[in-house]
């Protein structure tokens, strides 16, 4: 298989329609298979999937009973993925999974050892200037250069998700999967996609500017502790 695609949902009941419209034309693309995580959800989640995946061949569900955060979701998808390329996206749909086509084109082009991120493009003043501040800390911090961290989709060879020891459980799991791709020496390849609006619900963490206030102190609790990991 070429690609498996992980998109973590945490009560995404009301998104996960219009999502698998989404996903069933990535699945069609050939050779690459969907895998959703229901992240623990307390919604209605599982009974949404269980009723509407069998319309869509190509997906797949993985059900983690209790959330223990956004990375964990993914690391559990991951584990059950069978491509030979892995990657992620968001299930909010403020980037597309479609997007996932052109990331594994773009993987494709650059050689088995890529590592490929999106670049958002549509986003408020005030997250690129968030963003932009975030870039500008990692990469002197970590002495790699690491723009956009959290920009979706991201892929990667089945062997680098094997070299992986320790990943965080959290949203940190982008900056971790980013630094040790760069640290490792895989080509990074970046593109254009558009970053829009939520379809429904709202973040769980890009609430307010205490929201990001607590991200950033975790983040940057967790840089350091990566850069000695990786560093010595």
């Amino acid at each position: 298989m070429r690609l498996s695609l992980v998109i973590p949902c945490y009560n995404e009941a009301a998104n996960l329609p219009l999502l698998l419209e989404r996903c069933a034309r990535v699945a069609q693309a050939g050779d690459i298979e969907v895998v959703l995580v229901d992240n623990g959800s307390t919604d209605d989640s599982p009974g949404v999937l269980a009723q509407l995946l069998p319309k869509y061949p190509g997906c797949r569900s993985v059900r983690v009973e209790r959330n223990q955060g956004y990375g964990f979701g993914i690391l559990q998808g991951l584990a059950a993925c069978e491509g030979d390329v892995l990657g992620w996206t968001h299930a909010d749909l403020q980037t597309d999974p479609v997007d996932a086509i052109r990331g594994l084109e773009v993987f494709e082009s650059a050689g088995t050892d890529a590592f490929v991120k999106g670049k958002r493009h549509g986003r408020p003043a005030a997250d690129v200037a968030f963003t932009f501040g975030m870039s500008v800390f990692e990469t002197l911090l970590m002495r790699k250069p690491l723009r956009d961290i959290n920009a979706q989709p991201t892929l990667f060879p089945r062997k680098f998700f094997e070299t992986w020891r320790n990943p965080p459980h959290d949203f940190s799991l982008d900056l971790y999967a980013y630094y040790t791709a760069r640290a490792a020496g895989l080509r990074v390849a970046r593109f254009p996609v558009v970053f829009g609006e939520r379809a429904h619900g709202v973040s769980h963490w890009n609430v307010d500017w205490k929201s990001k206030w607590k991200f950033i102190r975790r983040t940057i609790d967790y840089s350091f502790k990566l850069r000695k990991e990786v560093q010595g």
